[in-house]
């Protein structure tokens, strides 16, 4: 089922930048702490961001530019999804380029971070035996 909302994709979008950004980023109290970690930061609670996380809402500008900061992704991109095409063709997808992430890839991300953490183990192994990037055991 695509994702319709836009919270919802804001959602899956803020998902895979935490992905992205850290394996160990997980969860609402993860990003809570990343957030209020940074110098002079208005403090943000789990429970907001689990409201962002959930696809219930989108932060303000200012902290959606914080966000973005924080987790190394474009702004528009974050908040919007990739910039409308100019009629060019887009560059090569390389295993960061968060622009090239289509809406059914995030629903994927999003399916296998609401597993739990021994089945995202085993689906990552798999993804790596079948990609090459593991050795047969």
């Amino acid at each position: 089922m695509p994702i319709t909302s836009p919270k919802a994709a804001f959602a899956a979008r803020l998902l895979c930048a935490m992905l992205r950004k850290s394996a160990s980023l997980k969860g609402a109290t993860g990003l809570a702490r990343l957030v209020n970690q940074q110098a002079g930061a208005k403090p943000v609670s789990p429970q907001t961001v689990h409201k962002w996380l959930s696809g219930r809402t989108i932060p303000e500008q200012a902290r959606l530019e914080q966000l973005a900061h924080l987790l190394e992704v474009d702004l528009h991109w974050l908040h919007h999804g990739p910039s409308p095409t100019t009629g060019a063709a887009p560059p090569p997808a390389t295993p960061r380029d968060l622009s090239a992430l289509t809406a059914p890839m995030i629903e994927l991300l999003w399916n296998i971070a609401a597993l739990a953490p021994h089945d995202q183990d085993l689906v990552e192994r798999l993804v790596s035996r079948l990609s090459g990037l593991a050795e047969p055991q």
